[in-house]
């Protein structure tokens, strides 16, 4: 019998972390390394990004979705990274299966860079079909768990379940010399990661009620990645990678959840 997927999420920072090679994208490596030798090549991915932010949830079922260069003002090299990724029909259809009537179909969006600035370092090959969910926002963070655990059942099927996104992300307080992570960065950091250890569900889905959350949620669209895997997980238990804060107002913290 197939092993159960594990579900991941991790954070995606600035774009520009497609062209790096450090130690964060060397965690990313090795988390898609992990992946295919402990449960083997997943059929397909269903990634929730930060950067797919609507009004209720859509899917993608393009056979080809395009990869989207959501991002301004960086160098020419960013814009000639291509992963070229194929679609999934099976896994789309799947989903609307799942999530019923509160699900519609949407290919005007595709790929975008907090999809493939990450997995371009996971799966370089680019050779795992993608399907992407949006990022509801117009549920409640309570809502956006639920849908993920309707998605848990996907793991059993060969699917993997990824989100991207921060745990903390304040574009408006980045400090571009700071190579580390503020006081309020490192202690929301915690308070999430203490959370995900412990399975504390519901201090996640009140994260207003973590230090600094002001600070470190300002929007939640880079946040809400987390509940839609912490419901997929389904209680299994999680590994940090890249524990890391950096320009002061971000946290690249990932998770893996497995056996």
């Amino acid at each position: 019998m197939t092993k159960r997927m594990p579900v991941i999420f991790s954070g995606h920072g600035s774009p520009m972390i497609a062209l790096e090679h450090n130690d964060i994208t060397e965690g990313m490596k090795k988390i898609g390394e992990k992946v295919i030798s402990g449960y083997g090549k997943p059929k397909a991915i269903l990634a929730v990004s930060a950067h797919w932010y609507t009004k209720g949830s859509w899917i993608q079922t393009a056979p080809e979705p395009k990869q989207v260069y959501d991002m301004y003002g960086f160098p020419k090299e960013l814009y000639e990274v291509k992963y070229p990724v194929k679609g999934y029909l099976p896994l789309s259809e799947r989903v609307m299966e799942i999530l019923g009537r509160t699900v519609k179909e949407d290919n005007s969006w595709g790929i975008d860079h907090g999809t493939w600035t990450v997995l371009t370092h996971m799966f370089p090959k680019a050779d795992i079909p993608v399907v992407q969910l949006s990022v509801d926002g117009q549920a409640k963070p309570s809502e956006n768990f639920e849908i993920g655990k309707k998605l848990s059942a996907l793991r059993d099927e060969g699917y993997l379940v990824f989100g991207s996104g921060n745990v903390v992300h304040n574009l408006r307080r980045v400090e571009w010399d700071n190579e580390g992570g503020t006081p309020m960065t490192y202690a929301f950091n915690d308070y999430v990661k203490k959370a995900v250890a412990k399975g504390n569900t519901k201090a996640l889905i009140d994260y207003e009620k973590g230090p600094s959350a002001d600070y470190a949620v300002p929007t939640l669209d880079h946040y809400l990645p987390i509940l839609y895997t912490l419901g997929a997980a389904e209680g299994n238990k999680a590994e940090v990678f890249n524990d890391v804060c950096n320009l002061g107002s971000m946290a690249m913290t990932g998770f893996i959840w497995s056996h």
